[in-house]
């Protein structure tokens, strides 16, 4: 089905509300800019605003399926509550389209969180498959200039060249070659490790997934696969290399530490992204191995993207999903069409759970999306909700409790919605404001896991707002109401994004400027009152090679922080950043 272009529905699950894509932010499909990283484009201003009630059903009032009839309630039309709401552009909607993310404050280089916000890809405009909810993040320099750091003659006097302790387990790790923290001031944390990247090919090459364990960080990039000593840099084992590129990745790890990696089969235009192999990432053992079959027609594995629940890993292909044993690499099981033409098109999972996004009579006057749960262990389908005609499913923030970003392209409008575990509308977010979380760019396949910039616990999702210059704020917003609970602002100029929450705390990273490195901060979820509380300040030293990361992911792991980069430029100017570990 095609994807919507990038704008999210206002409103949350309930009937989604028109809306016109916000400017920007985490959330809404953005256009891609031409690099990503953290601070992606922002959408335009509607997207991601709190719609006015419409009078439409929102996407949950679902068509008649195989499933069962569309319901009363959030599923059904709706006055008000959970309707999209009619705005400009989705102005507010997260990510949404038309603005770009703002760079913030001073500071320099892309980044995670970082760099200019992206537009969200209108496919009526632009012409291009996007899914809701993406946001193309820029790295770029503030000033428009290419992302490069170039190295100083002097790796003493400043931290802002590119160092070259190279990825690929020759580097000596913890010996800090480039004395990248000659420069520290008391107060400041150390530069742990910095690895730079591998060569790629002049058209750029995908760097997928940074994976932390207790003992090692894990790293894909083109066609290798490193690992190296989380507490110092050294490498924990060799690199492991495939004959192709990688072109998919768990984004997650089991809970024993495994992941599975899909290479090409080969190079030509009719290459397939079929070849996948598990990887234990304390040892760098290579598990089992297995080659992806084809679906129906126009359903082959040109690309995929996997999926870990529990010991279930899914691979989905662009009309249908093939289950493995994460153990043995056994096959489990197909998801296939079913019902009136509906097929599996995307697939998001958690620690026992499932959840399956399917296309249904694509094309045809009863066009509609439908969400399952599926039980990993058998794909027995355990509940359905049909989706309300023009509303798409672009993104899961959570899987559980289940938070869902939808779009309407006709209406230029988002929502985010709240699910039980039995499939029935809980709420919907209800806040007047635009988000920018980073999500992205998913163009042949929905990359329902897609985003960073959101975090989510048992009764709240805590949500980064779009600004256009200066620090922005986090918002907590209830998961029963849609209502916000509290907001806080970012303690410097910059904009601050949530990571995760540890401990009944938001933990949030603040993005680097021109004077200072970037901060890790706790954010109490409880209580009155919602102050950042220091976790780590990044050394000024290093603060544009912190801020330079080309399209970065981020991680907080046992009191270390962690960037990586997750596209290569392939560019000869310098050396390019891969990953980098910052800890007291």
């Amino acid at each position: 089905m095609t994807q919507p272009p990038g704008q999210p529905p206002h409103g949350a699950f309930g009937a989604p509300q028109d809306q016109p894509p916000p400017g920007g932010g985490f959330g809404a499909p953005q256009q891609p800019p031409v690099q990503g990283g953290f601070g992606a484009p922002q959408p335009q201003p509607g997207y991601g605003y709190p719609q006015q009630p419409a009078s439409a059903p929102g996407p949950y009032a679902q068509p008649a399926g195989p499933y069962g009839t569309p319901g009363p309630g959030p599923y059904g039309p709706q006055p008000g509550y959970g309707y999209p709401q009619q705005q400009p552009q989705y102005p507010g909607a997260p990510g949404g389209p038309g603005t770009a993310p703002p760079s913030g404050g001073s500071g320099t280089g892309g980044g995670p969180f970082r760099g200019k916000p992206a537009l969200i890809v209108a496919a009526a405009v632009a012409g291009l498959l996007v899914v809701g909810g993406t946001v193309y993040a820029l790295t770029g320099q503030g000033d428009g200039r290419k992302p490069v750091a170039q190295r100083s003659d002097d790796p003493k006097a400043s931290g802002t060249g590119t160092p070259v302790n190279p990825g690929d387990g020759s580097g000596d790790g913890g010996a800090d070659p480039e004395n990248l923290n000659a420069g520290r001031k008391s107060g400041e944390a150390k530069v742990l490790w910095y690895k730079s990247a591998p060569d790629a090919p002049a058209s750029g090459a995908d760097a997928p997934g940074m994976w932390i364990t207790g003992k090692t960080a894990v790293k894909a990039a083109y066609k290798q696969v490193f690992a190296y000593r989380a507490a110092n840099g050294d490498p924990a084992w060799a690199p492991i290399t495939f004959p192709q590129k990688i072109c998919a990745v768990t984004p997650r790890k089991s809970a024993d530490d495994k992941v599975v990696v899909a290479y090409m089969n080969g190079t030509s235009d009719r290459a397939k992204c079929n070849q996948l192999q598990e990887i234990d990432l304390d040892t760098g053992r290579k598990g089992w191995t297995a080659t992806v079959a084809d679906g129906g027609l126009f359903d082959s594995a040109l690309s995929i993207e996997l999926t870990l629940s529990g010991k279930t890993l899914m691979v989905g292909r662009s009309e249908s999903g093939t289950a493995y044993d994460l153990d043995s690499g056994h096959k489990l099981y197909d998801k296939k069409k079913y019902g009136a033409a509906c097929f599996p098109t995307a697939f998001a999972g958690g620690t026992d759970r499932l959840i399956e996004v399917a296309s249904c009579a694509a094309g045809g006057s009863a066009e509609h999306d439908e969400i399952s749960q599926l039980d990993p262990a058998t794909g027995r389908v355990e509940w359905t909700r049909p989706i309300k005609k023009g509303w798409t499913v672009e993104r899961t923030y959570s899987v559980d409790p289940l938070v869902v970003y939808l779009t309407n392209e006709e209406k230029k409008a988002w929502n985010i919605s709240v699910m039980d575990g039995k499939g029935t509308f809980r709420s919907e977010v209800k806040v007047n404001e635009k988000f920018a979380p980073q999500c992205g760019l998913a163009i042949l396949a929905r990359d329902l896991q897609g985003c960073q910039g959101v975090a989510v616990d048992a009764n709240t999702l805590y949500l980064p707002t779009d600004v256009s210059g200066g620090g922005n704020e986090i918002v907590a917003i209830s998961l029963t109401d849609g209502t916000a609970k509290w907001r806080t602002k970012s303690p410097t100029d910059e904009s601050m994004y949530p990571v995760e929450v540890e401990g009944g705390k938001l933990v949030a990273y603040v993005r680097p400027s021109y004077d200072a490195g970037g901060q890790v901060v706790s954010i109490p979820t409880t209580g009155a009152a919602h102050p950042a509380t220091k976790l780590l300040q990044n050394p000024q030293h290093t603060a544009d090679i912190e801020g330079g990361f080309y399209d970065g992911a981020v991680d907080w792991a046992d009191g270390r922080f962690y960037l990586s980069a997750t596209r290569l430029t392939g560019s000869d100017d310098a050396k390019e950043k891969l990953m980098m570990a910052f800890g007291n």
